[in-house]
């Protein structure tokens, strides 16, 4: 009898450990395969790379560009000038220039200067920021980017909504940066956000008038159903010129198109 409970007794750590080991496994992989979800599979995982060899290529669009930062770093624009995406030349070059109320991308001036004397249509892009007011951020872009004559209208990049926020005041903070450089450059800006964003959080029909720029990677056709002039269709894009990835766009319509897009 006392060996019978002796034996019990030693035995219930041993199975209660290896209880603990299993849940806590369970609870381990639950959380990383949610933090992959979120920040590589999801609507919100922008910076996913390609598992599955190089990046594809829309069919059936002839008008080939990239969006740069500083994360492209130092760019030689004499081999991007000669560069090909798809057996098509590059024909526009999209650069960060602010972010928030206070952030100027570090490459700006130069990637955009450069862009220009190159001979590429180029644009010029905010990244909204949920750290201040979109009067403030609509004020800090149109302080530091100076378009010109044949760029391309100022863009929005807009890929997050703030958790305590009700959509109907997000739209409202978005159409506020929007009205702002509006009123300066007296032409649309284009609209940069993913499909699913677009459509959970930006359908209402006061956005219909702006083009967009929509980001949706590794398909082989655009999935938005809405009326669209650029398609970021890679992250994981090489190019002659640029170290590292940078992304692929296609534009919607002929050069011509494109060219009667910018700004008169």
């Amino acid at each position: 009898m006392h060996k019978r409970f002796s034996h019990r007794k030693s035995s219930h750590p041993s199975c209660l450990s290896s209880w603990k080991w299993w849940v806590g496994g369970f609870f381990v992989a639950t959380v990383y395969l949610a933090v992959f979800y979120y920040f590589f599979v999801g609507p919100t995982g922008f910076r996913w790379r390609a598992l599955y060899g190089d990046a594809t290529y829309p069919e059936g669009y002839e008008i080939q560009g990239i969006d740069i930062s500083h994360y492209q770093g130092k760019i030689d624009w004499e081999s991007l000038r000669n560069a090909m995406i798809n057996k098509a030349p590059v024909r526009f070059v999209i650069v960060k220039a602010t972010e928030g109320s206070s952030l100027i991308d570090e490459t700006f001036e130069d990637n955009f200067y450069q862009a220009r004397e190159y001979g590429f249509i180029r644009g010029a892009y905010h990244f909204y920021s949920l750290r201040s007011s979109a009067r403030s951020q609509a004020q800090h872009f149109l302080d530091n980017v100076k378009l010109e004559s044949g760029d391309l209208p100022p863009i929005l990049d807009v890929e997050h909504k703030p958790e305590d926020q009700t959509t109907e005041d997000f739209q409202r903070d978005i159409l506020t940066w929007l009205h702002i450089v509006e009123d300066r450059y007296h032409v649309k800006p284009i609209l940069y956000t993913y499909y699913k964003f677009k459509e959970k959080y930006l359908s209402d029909n006061r956005f219909d008038g702006y083009p967009y720029w929509i980001a949706h990677y590794y398909v082989d056709k655009m999935e938005y159903k809405g009326e669209w002039k650029f398609w970021q269709h890679t992250d994981a894009g090489k190019l002659s010129g640029i170290n590292g990835y940078v992304d692929f766009n296609i534009y919607n319509g002929s050069y011509y198109d494109l060219k009667q897009l910018c700004i008169e």
